[in-house]
């Protein structure tokens, strides 16, 4: 398979490989008619792939550190299995969740996340990356959701400004 060119990424975006569902929506928008294959675990999903919901939950909740941290994140349900059809174009999964849209409200820059399942092995958490132009097919590549400390991460994005300017950075505990 060979990479023609990503599209949709945004220069300078915050994490190429955690989109929004907004950022996908808007890559997949001048590739509707293309055919949309995910990847997960080194493989594509299967040609009759079904997108079986779409969910919002919005949360609260106190992170390891004692701050209140407040989200929202959409998740979208593949059942990957396999049917006597090929891969579903791009723009029809853009109108699954646009029926969604119509239903329930969606925050184009919340954190989505792909519950992938192939109705044998447990469902797993995904982060999707920018899509990419192969072969004339929109190939969404998914990697596993990894766990993380809210305050740790604040921690490393405020020493990484502070580096920037020079600045010395007090050492702060993530979890207390």
């Amino acid at each position: 398979m060979t990479v023609q060119s990503n599209i949709g990424a945004p220069t300078g975006a915050a994490d190429p490989k955690d989109i929004t569902i907004g950022e996908l929506l808007d890559a997949l928008r001048n590739v509707e008619d293309r055919p949309l294959v995910f990847t997960y675990d080194g493989q594509e999903v299967r040609t009759g792939f079904h997108v079986t919901e779409v969910k919002v939950g919005q949360f609260r909740a106190l992170d390891c550190g004692g701050n209140p941290e407040a989200w929202t994140e959409i998740f979208v349900q593949l059942w990957d299995v396999n049917e006597d059809r090929a891969h579903m174009p791009a723009g029809l999964f853009t109108r699954i969740i646009g029926k969604v849209i119509d239903h329930v409200s969606l925050d184009p820059q919340a954190k989505l996340t792909f519950e992938v399942s192939n109705a044998v092995r447990p469902m797993q958490l995904h982060r999707a990356a920018y899509p990419s132009l192969a072969d004339d097919r929109v190939i969404v590549a998914l990697s596993p959701r990894p766990a993380s400390c809210k305050p740790r991460d604040r921690w490393l994005d405020d020493q990484k400004a502070a580096s920037a300017c020079c600045a010395p950075v007090a050492k702060q505990s993530c979890c207390g």
